[in-house]
């Protein structure tokens, strides 16, 4: 695809080529949504199709040629769809493609999902003359319908008017939670197989999200009964059935069939995935997951950090530092990408003990799940109106009774928990090291000979670290 023949109305080129495109804040002309907007969301509406004009936009509030270089501004985007096999159940399905053809756009970068869209447009592809969102909603429309060609009629609505774009996001939030409740009730041991999602390849080549029954997509937008209705409606496209296969370990929720998935659409890059574990084998993570569940070490236990999150979490790292660990296709231990509905789920990291692993989360995320947290445990997980730092978390615990506290071995053996200061600096900005096996190669320069160290069950944090030639 370019902007030759389908597109050529379009200023700037479109294809699959810049799927990936990253927008720097320096590039761009202006962004969208993103952390610096309290409100922005995308949504799909099926409708009947006498309540929709085929091709219309709608653009309410200042369109990209009246902001101001530079400037962030609220966006709601609504795509009505009709035709005889549009239904409900397709909805969350045609809405995430909003992700995937818009980035096809030069110059237009878009990440994330639902209620946490981010776009930015970059000043060079403003100045070849996309200053519309005519031309983005020209995309959407051209594209549905050669990929999906269930949609007959389509009109597209952008909101960017601070105060009329309430409402529709407070609509919009209510639909969001209405297919998530619905697929709460289903469980893994219920169906024969899951779904696999390579939507956001294009920013992490070996990711490959596994949507079951206990767990949703980490960007929260695709659960099981949405990826079923994808991967039936277009069997060539990014959501794909995966056999269940044998349960080799009902714990970390490992089964053969992911595993086999897994290793095939990452090219071998990954071997095999835990579900339900941030340990040995965790699923991999993309970047557009809503939130991200660390390893604290200092008290054995797991906290976790969703994108809206301001300032640094309880190890001393902010949200975005902690992504760049853990995003891109990547297996880390003791990070990983997670949806918030997740945590709702009976499965929420069953291995590492669940939600009696978990010390402190956002009060924002607290309320939210408020329901799924065990009521012993609502008062006993820290959040940052109680905790700053690690030795407070360690206080507060040990005040709490979590249960995390019945893991640390006796206080004698414990040594001093350094200060969220003394364990990250400003300049490092890395996450303390926490792994069960550490092998070093001793003597035998060279790589001939020589003998191996092996450290297991060790955590490490370190001020400074020195390499230096060996003479």
């Amino acid at each position: 695809m370019s902007s030759k023949g389908l597109f050529a109305d379009i200023p700037v080129d479109v294809g699959v080529v810049y799927e990936g495109e990253r927008i720097r804040s320096q590039q761009m002309f202006v962004e969208l949504g993103g952390p610096n907007e309290e409100r922005k969301f995308e949504l799909v509406q099926a409708r009947k199709p006498e309540e929709i004009e085929d091709g219309k936009f709608i653009i309410i509030g200042p369109d990209i040629k009246d902001m101001k270089e530079g400037g962030h501004y609220p966006l709601g985007i609504l795509v009505e769809v009709a035709g005889k096999e549009v239904e409900r159940d397709l909805e969350s399905v045609i809405e995430r493609r909003i992700h995937q053809y818009s980035n096809y756009i030069q110059g237009f970068m878009h990440l994330n999902q639902r209620y946490d869209i981010w776009f930015r447009l970059s000043k060079d592809s403003f100045k070849k003359g996309f200053n519309s969102f005519k031309f983005v909603g020209k995309v959407l429309q051209k594209l549905y319908k050669a990929e999906l060609p269930i949609i007959e009629k389509i009109q597209v609505t952008f909101i960017t008017d601070p105060e009329k774009i309430k409402d529709w996001y407070n609509k919009a939030l209510e639909i969001y939670e209405a297919r998530d409740a619905r697929a709460r009730k289903l469980k893994e041991a219920d169906v024969k197989e899951f779904y696999g999602c390579v939507l956001c390849q294009s920013f992490a080549p070996t990711h490959v999200c596994v949507i079951t029954p206990e767990r949703v997509s980490l960007c929260g937008s695709i659960n099981w009964f949405d990826a079923r209705a994808a991967a039936r409606v277009d069997p060539k496209g990014p959501n794909f059935m995966i056999p269940k296969g044998e349960l080799l370990d009902p714990e970390r929720g490992e089964y053969s069939g992911a595993d086999e998935a897994v290793q095939k659409k990452s090219l071998g890059g990954v071997k095999k995935i835990f579900l339900h574990s941030m340990f040995g084998h965790p699923h991999t993570s993309c970047g557009c997951f809503e939130s991200i569940a660390f390893y604290i070490p200092e008290v054995d236990g797991v906290g976790i950090v969703d994108r809206h999150y301001k300032g640094n979490a309880v190890n001393g790292l902010p949200f975005s530092a902690m992504a760049n660990e853990t995003g891109g296709g990547k297996q880390v231990e003791g990070f990983v990408g997670i949806a918030i509905e997740y945590m709702r789920s009976p499965s929420f990291f069953k291995a590492d003990g669940g939600w009696n692993r978990v010390v402190w989360l956002p009060s924002t995320v607290k309320e939210r799940v408020k329901t799924a947290i065990p009521p012993e445990l609502k008062d006993k997980v820290a959040t940052e109106k109680e905790v700053q730092n690690i030795q407070d978390l360690k206080t507060f615990l040990k005040l709490k009774a979590h249960p995390v506290v019945s893991r640390w071995p006796p206080e004698e053996a414990v040594a001093k928990v350094p200060t969220a200061e003394a364990a990250v600096t400003p300049e490092a900005m890395q996450p303390t090291v926490a792994t069960s096996t550490i092998t070093l190669p001793i003597g035998g320069g060279g790589g001939m000979g020589g003998y191996r160290l092996t450290l297991k069950n060790v955590k490490i944090v370190a001020k400074k670290l020195i390499l230096k030639k060996a003479k």
